[in-house]
């Protein structure tokens, strides 16, 4: 098994940054045959949403509502990935995910890290 375990979450006010990390371990070989790496977030109330992926050879997508403003890396050797927010909003507030996957195989998923922008 793998797994994950994110940081980084906090109180912030609008305009603000933070920065998410995630961590990996556990099976390496499970590890090393990853495609790609995701967050995810999910307010009250709502259904989780797509917030960004990132392959093993850094294509990155990202949802359009967090276009320009988040940044999704990865560190294949520290089994890390990471989401950089900026110009946050009070929108933005929810609890983030990260995902691990194998497409078509299997997928790990983190507890979730809080995060709240004051307006």
């Amino acid at each position: 098994q793998v797994q994950l375990e994110e940081s980084g979450g906090g109180l912030v006010q609008a305009g603000g940054s933070l920065r998410l990390a995630c961590a990996a371990s556990g099976n390496i070989f499970r590890i090393k045959r990853i495609n790609a790496m995701a967050w995810y977030r999910q307010a009250p109330g709502e259904q989780r949403e797509l917030v960004a992926t990132i392959t093993v050879g850094g294509t990155r997508n990202y949802a359009d509502s967090v276009k320009g403003r988040f940044t999704i890396s990865r560190d294949n050797a520290k089994n890390m990935v990471y989401l950089q927010m900026n110009s946050l909003k009070p929108e933005d507030t929810a609890v983030y995910y990260c995902s691990w996957y194998r497409v078509g195989e299997y997928d790990y998923w983190g507890q979730g890290t809080q995060v709240t922008v004051s307006s």
